[in-house]
Formats: C-alpha cells, sequence, structure tokens
C-alpha cells in the first residue's frame, strides 16, 4: 500500500533538496551543449505580491526549459525584478522611509513564494533594475544613446500629472487620466529627454518579418510605428508666414476646402495678433490641453474645433485662399502639425466639415458624396478619375499622384517623404524612484555627461521624496545636485529615467549579472542570444516590446548585440479570471485568488498542473475551485499507482506499447508547441489505460515520471526516488518513441449489406479479399438473408454486400 500523498512534506523537501544542491545553477561558459534562453517578463514586486495569473506564464516556461534540460541543452531560465517604479515612492512619501528597503521586501516575499512554486529559475542570476550595480550599464547604455544622438533634450509638450508630479508617457495615459491612480493628465511645455524611436522605424518594421511572434503583436507595432509614404507640400498664408502639410493623398489637393493647424503648437501661437476671435481660440486651446493625444486622436468623436477669423492659406496647385482653423485632433507633436482637409474625399474632413458647415469640392469621380458619408471604395477604385482638378481632369488617381507632384517639385513648394505615426519616446520623469539620468548641466549651458570611472551615480538619500510645483524631488537633494569635478562645475539633472529603462535590455545582464567591466561578455552574449522563447503579456505590445528591440537594435548596429532582434519567439498568456469570467481585481475581490492560499491547501504541483490544463496557453479562462481538486486527483492518482513497486514490471506484453509511444510522441510535440493542455490530456489517457491493465512496465513508468514532473517537479523528483534513482530527475535524458510502435497493424472496417452497415470487424491491413470477405460473412451469419448477389470490398475501407 502506498503512503499517502503528503503534497506539503514532498514540496518542502524538493525545494531545500534544489536550493543546497544548486540544481538548476547555468554554467554559461559551457558550449559543449546546444544552448535554450527562456524568459519571463519580470514582474514589478509590488506589496500585494503574486496573483493567480503570474504562476501561468512561468509555468509554461519552466516546462520548456525542464524538457530542454532533460534533452541535452544548456538551459539559462533566469528571474528578476523591475524594481524601480512609483508605488515604492508614494510609500516613501508616505512613510519617509527610504523605497529601496520597502523593494528589498517586497523581492523577499516575491522570491519565496516564486520559490513555493518549484520553478527551475538559477537563482544565481537574479537582478533588480533598482541594483546600483544593474542601472550603473543603463546610465552606461543611455550615455551611449546620447554620444550617438539618439539621447536628446529638447523642448516639446508633455503629458503632466501634477497629482503624480510627472511626465507620463502616451501608454500610461488612458482617456486623459494616468493608467496608475487614475489622476487628470494634461499637456504643457516642458524641456525633457528623449529618445529618438522614428530613427529605428525602418530596421523594426523589418525586423518584424525575421521573428517568431504572435501576429496580431506585430501588427500593432506595425501599426503603432505607422509608415506611410506622401507629399510634404508648403502652404504660404495671406499676409505672411507659411506652413507645411503632409498628405498620402496628393491627387486630392485641388479639393481642400479649409486647413486645419494643431491648436497647441507654435504656428497658432505666431499667428495669434492677427486672429480676429483671439478669446474663442485661447479657450479652445486651453481645453485641448488637459487632453491626453489619445483623447484627441482615436478617442475623438465630437470633430470638435474653431476658425482662425482672418487667417487664410494658400492653395499653391491653384493659389485659392482656403480658411484656417483649429482641431485638437491634429498634435503638435506628430508630422507639421498641420493638415489638408478635403471633405469629399475623407470621412474625418467630411465628419468636421459637416459640424462647422464648411464647403465641398469633388475632384474624383464616383458615387456624389456632398450628402453622404465618404466611404473609401468610392474613389480610390482602379481606374477612378480626377474631375474639377484643372489639367489633371479624367487622369486616373494613379496618374494624377504623380503628375500633381512632379508639378509642385517644380514649383519648389513639395518634397516625397516617408512619414511615421512613430514619436520621441519621452525618457525623462521628475520621481524620485528611477535610474538618475548622469549628466550635469553646466554654467554656460551645455550638457556634460559623467566620465564611465562616476558610474553608477546613485541616488541620494531624501527626507522629503516628494517634488514641489512641478520639479522632480531630486531637486530636494541640494548638496547632491551641485557638481565639482574634473574642472565642470554645474548642476546634476533632477529627472529620472522612466521604468521602461531598465526592461530594455535585462535580458542581457542575465547572461553575465556579475560583471563589473562590461554590461556584459561579448562572448557569451554571442552565444545566448536571441533569447528562444519569451513569454509574457499583450499589454507590453507597444511598450516594452517596442523598447527593448530599440536599445537592443542600437547596440547590434554599434557592435554591442550580436543579434538584431532579442527575441525569437514571443508568446503572450491569456487572462486568468475570477470565476465570476471577469478580470481579478478591487472590483470583485471575492473572486480574486491568491496562489499561495492555493498552495497551502492542495499543493504548488496541482496549481501548476491546474492552470496549464485549464484551456490553451493564449486564451483567457475563469478560475473554477472544482477543476483545482480535479488536478489534484490526478497526481494523487499517479502517486497510488507508480509508487507501488508491485505495480512495475521488467517485462512487456506489449498491452501498453501503442499508448505509451503515442504519449511519448504527443506530449514531446504538443510541450514543443506549448500546447500544455493537450499534453497534460494524453498523460491521463495513458494513466487511465495503465489503470485498466493494472501493470506498467518500468520503463514506460519512468517514461511518464520523466514527462511529468515538467509540469509537476515536486511529485516527479519523488516518485522518481521511490523508483529507486538517487539523482535528480531533472537531467534524465527525455523519454524517446518507437515510430514503428504508432503505425497501427490492424484497421477497423464497416460491412454493409445492400449500402446499410450491419458490422465492423477488424482486419489485417494487408489482408487479402477473400480472406476479408470470409471474415465480413462470419460476422453477418445472423443479419444476412437471402442469396449474395455481389461481394465489394474497398480495401482498407469498406465491405458491401449485395443479396436478394
Amino acid at each position: 500500500m502506498a503512503e499517502v500523498y503528503n503534497h506539503k512534506a514532498i514540496e518542502q523537501k524538493w525545494q531545500k533538496y534544489w536550493e543546497e544542491h544548486e540544481t538548476f545553477k547555468t554554467d554559461v561558459w559551457d558550449f559543449s551543449k546546444p544552448k535554450y534562453y527562456a524568459l519571463d517578463m519580470f514582474p514589478y514586486p509590488s506589496g500585494v505580491g503574486l496573483h493567480a495569473g503570474h504562476p501561468e506564464g512561468y509555468t509554461a516556461t519552466d516546462i520548456m526549459s525542464r524538457m530542454k534540460r532533460m534533452q541535452g541543452y544548456n538551459v539559462l531560465h533566469p528571474m528578476g525584478y523591475d524594481s524601480f517604479g512609483l508605488p515604492a515612492e508614494q510609500y516613501a512619501v508616505t512613510t519617509g522611509n527610504h523605497p529601496n528597503g520597502f523593494t528589498q521586501e517586497n523581492i523577499k516575499t516575491f522570491s519565496k513564494q516564486l520559490k513555493e512554486l518549484g520553478f527551475d529559475y538559477d537563482w544565481s542570476k537574479m537582478i533588480a533594475t533598482s541594483d546600483p550595480s544593474f542601472y550603473k550599464w543603463t546610465q552606461w547604455i543611455f550615455k551611449k544613446l546620447y554620444e550617438a544622438g539618439y539621447a536628446k533634450h529638447i523642448d516639446m509638450p508633455v503629458n503632466w500629472c501634477e497629482e503624480l508630479g510627472t511626465v507620463l508617457s502616451n501608454d500610461e495615459v488612458i482617456d486623459g487620466k494616468s493608467e496608475r491612480g487614475g489622476y487628470p493628465v494634461v499637456r504643457k511645455n516642458m524641456k525633457q529627454w528623449v529618445i529618438d524611436q522614428p530613427a529605428f522605424a525602418e530596421k523594426l518594421l523589418e525586423g518584424l518579418n525575421e521573428i517568431d511572434w504572435p501576429e496580431s503583436t506585430k501588427e500593432m507595432q506595425r501599426n503603432w510605428i505607422g509608415k506611410s509614404t506622401g507629399v510634404e507640400v508648403d502652404f504660404d498664408i495671406v499676409g505672411g508666414g507659411k506652413f507645411s502639410i503632409f498628405t498620402t493623398c496628393i491627387e486630392t489637393i485641388y479639393g481642400i476646402t479649409f486647413m486645419v493647424l494643431a491648436p497647441d503648437g507654435e504656428i497658432v501661437q505666431s499667428l495669434m495678433d492677427r486672429v480676429e476671435n483671439k478669446e474663442e481660440v485661447q479657450a479652445y486651446i486651453n481645453e485641448t490641453l488637459k487632453k491626453s493625444d489619445m483623447d484627441r486622436t482615436e478617442l475623438n468623436k465630437t470633430k470638435s474645433g474653431c476658425c482662425l477669423k482672418g487667417i487664410y492659406a494658400i492653395n499653391p496647385v491653384n493659389g485659392k485662399e482656403v480658411p484656417v482653423f483649429i482641431g485638437d485632433f491634429v498634435l503638435a507633436s506628430y508630422g507639421t502639425g498641420a493638415v489638408m482637409a478635403v471633405p469629399s474625399h475623407d470621412q474625418r474632413d467630411f465628419e468636421y466639415a459637416i459640424a462647422h458647415k464648411i464647403d465641398m469640392i469633388q475632384v474624383i469621380d464616383g458615387r456624389d458624396v456632398s450628402e453622404c458619408a465618404f466611404e473609401k471604395q468610392d474613389y480610390l477604385g482602379k481606374g477612378c478619375k480626377l474631375i474639377n482638378s484643372e489639367e489633371f481632369s479624367g487622369l486616373t488617381v494613379e496618374e494624377a499622384k504623380e503628375a500633381i507632384t512632379v508639378k509642385l517639385e517644380k514649383q519648389g513648394v513639395a518634397r516625397r517623404k516617408v512619414n511615421y505615426k512613430f514619436r520621441e519616446w519621452i525618457f525623462a520623469r521628475q520621481r524620485y524612484w528611477g535610474e538618475p539620468v548622469p549628466c550635469v548641466y553646466k554654467e554656460d549651458g551645455s550638457i556634460y555627461f559623467l566620465p564611465d570611472e562616476e558610474l553608477p551615480l546613485i541616488l541620494p538619500e531624501l527626507e522629503d521624496y516628494k517634488g514641489k510645483n512641478g520639479k522632480a524631488p531630486l531637486e530636494n537633494a541640494t548638496e547632491w545636485k551641485e557638481y565639482h569635478q574634473n574642472g565642470v562645475d554645474g548642476i546634476r539633472e533632477t529627472s529620472t529615467m522612466p521604468g521602461s529603462a531598465g526592461s530594455s535590455w535585462y535580458y542581457m545582464r542575465y547572461i553575465d549579472p556579475n560583471n563589473e567591466n562590461e554590461f556584459a561578455n561579448q562572448e557569451l552574449l554571442k552565444h545566448w542570444l536571441p533569447v528562444d522563447l519569451y513569454v509574457g503579456g499583450p499589454e507590453h505590445a507597444v511598450g516594452h516590446l517596442m523598447y527593448a528591440r530599440i536599445w537592443n537594435r542600437f547596440l547590434y548596429d554599434n557592435g554591442l548585440s550580436p543579434v538584431k532582434e532579442p527575441f525569437k519567439k514571443l508568446v503572450h498568456q491569456g487572462m486568468i479570471l475570477g470565476s465570476n469570467g471577469i478580470k481579478m481585481g478591487k472590483r470583485f475581490p471575492e473572486f480574486v485568488v491568491n496562489p499561495s492560499d492555493v498552495v497551502e491547501e492542495y499543493g504548488a504541483d496541482t496549481l501548476r498542473l491546474y492552470e496549464m490544463f485549464m484551456g490553451p496557453l493564449e486564451v483567457s479562462k475563469p478560475w473554477n475551485d472544482n477543476n483545482v481538486q480535479g488536478a489534484k486527483r490526478f497526481i494523487t492518482r499517479v502517486w497510488n499507482f507508480f509508487t507501488v513497486a508491485e505495480n512495475l514490471t521488467d517485462t512487456d506484453d506489449g498491452a501498453l506499447t501503442k499508448i505509451y509511444n503515442q504519449t511519448v510522441k504527443k506530449v514531446t510535440d504538443d510541450f514543443e508547441s506549448l500546447g500544455y493542455n493537450t499534453a497534460i490530456s494524453q498523460m491521463m489517457i495513458f494513466v487511465n489505460e495503465v489503470y485498466k491493465v493494472g501493470k506498467c512496465p518500468r520503463a514506460y513508468a519512468e517514461g511518464l515520471i520523466k514527462m511529468l514532473s515538467c509540469v509537476c517537479p515536486h511529485v516527479g523528483e519523488e516518485i522518481w526516488q521511490i523508483m529507486g534513482h538517487n539523482e535528480t530527475i531533472a537531467y534524465e535524458s527525455w523519454p524517446t518513441y518507437d515510430a514503428s510502435a504508432l503505425v497501427d497493424d490492424t484497421v477497423e472496417i464497416a460491412v454493409q449489406v445492400n449500402g446499410k452497415v450491419r458490422a465492423t470487424i477488424s482486419i489485417a491491413k494487408d489482408a487479402q479479399k477473400d480472406d476479408v470477405l470470409a471474415v465480413a460473412k462470419e460476422a453477418l451469419k445472423d443479419k444476412l438473408t437471402g442469396n449474395i448477389i455481389k461481394e465489394i470490398y474497398v480495401p482498407g475501407k469498406i465491405v458491401n454486400i449485395v443479396a436478394k
């Protein structure tokens, strides 16, 4: 009789064993084996600890890395913490304690929880982005970006959150409020550090063709970059001045009936002295400054704006004067900050013209669009021709594009251009808990970056961690700010880097985390990169995943990264929902699942098995307590059979040969494709067959436990030891299957009488017709009446007896 399965004792035993024996420590210099680098998007160590969604993605990479290790790979599977961020700073503001203490306690809690889940992380390579030995190199890379001209200090409109006292990036603003805290965000001009993302646009677009990522994520990045090819055209302003627009539809230029400028742009400010309705315009500008870019573009449904009375632009193609408006859907930070409006052939322009009672001119032949919503196919269909366009009338759209462009080029008012929606990455935050920017503003206004030997520039401790009047908390560090070294006198930068800085290159540091002389050894980077499998949430598609690609590409172009793309394969895990089918959170606290509670009651192996068996990894799934219990029952069932020596035999009577080989093949294939739910299902089928037979060949039993140990490592190790093995199962060889055993020697075929199925028979695949018919007639002996007129046999498929 087997001992009762005691998950607590078994899991504590093996977690202690793995830690004491450094079972999963990777010798990164061992180049004798093929490498496999599995990586999770590392967590922010919040005070709340792990939630039920964390183990899902982590278990997925854990299973893969365990299998690869058994397959003979040298596996790197590290874990660390994205440990700079607002929560720790807000804790410091509230308590007066240094945020590092709070962060370190949270890291201890997270690490303890992760170890309790049995993940095969190499803890000797743990990193934290707030560790000076790490952010020394974040500062160093940023310095290199500056020296190469990609990091710039410019005056620009930013998203300012007064409550948080900092600038926010576009992806940190939702519906005009901060993502964290939901505080109001306004637009204002500030000197900011930015990284020139558009400079990398083409390389990023090309790189998407080389990586195994979800197509939806690649498409999001393409759309975020927003490449478009068109023409930039200059427009003079009546009375002096000019501005430029960019268009991909130059063929519609004769249909312009108004122009729209960004309310917060310099062009409008330069015209204010000539505007006849200054109060109305200024009021509109003030309202615009309260909106985020997202509110002004994607979410803009009102088509708001106002006319700059007294201001007219001159259409360079025909000399006609058109009124000028301002509209918040035009952004000063994107393109030229001005657009031409052709309401007869653009949906947005059409709606704006209707709202503001502006005339329309149709210039593409097709359905009359003056009284109904525009549809693109109405004028861009093949063969559509221009009308009301002077000498270009009668040309097709394609012909007119080129001809009008040539005319404007000859006038010297147009240039062919490739444009991007991509904008500068705002790279400064008026916060304390982030990487200090290692530069000094000299008395003459120039910028001096610290020499390498002065890095890291370490954050000072403060008595007051809250910024005041829009100024960064580091303004409170009066002594720290002063810089007088190397013959340089000046004031340090008091903004810090965004939380995305460290996560943009952390995957490199795992490979060589203790290197004091460089961010990572180049030989090691060449061996280990790219990351073979990267698992994390889809919410990072145009944030972290874009930033990491940019930093890697910069390092690659400068000979500091061996690969163009850092992440070879990317997988997004689905969300673990509450049992009510809604995202777990504060709204329904009764449906929030704490993984530690599940581990306590059912065990880590049960939690891991359950989350992998819930459904496809990429799909969101609701929690179900009954199914958690079902996962525990399966583990217990495996325990009860395979820990009993009498149930295992050294002989093989063939009863399980086919199902075992099928199981090894399917589990191997499914693990490789991260189809863990179907792999587990196959193992369950095998165990059911084992129970039916009552005995299991030892070789098959060991093969099953090896595969199951990737999902349930604690019970896998324990059963392996009970089977008589003294070493960890982690480095055992992965089971193989016999392909010939998968081939059926027999086939099931239907037997019909006069076209109706009357029986089913099993025959040898190579059985001859006469033998098959004999077996078929035997099966029909009680069902066949009348005389047989005809006997038909379709080899391997069907027998049909025609009788009267």
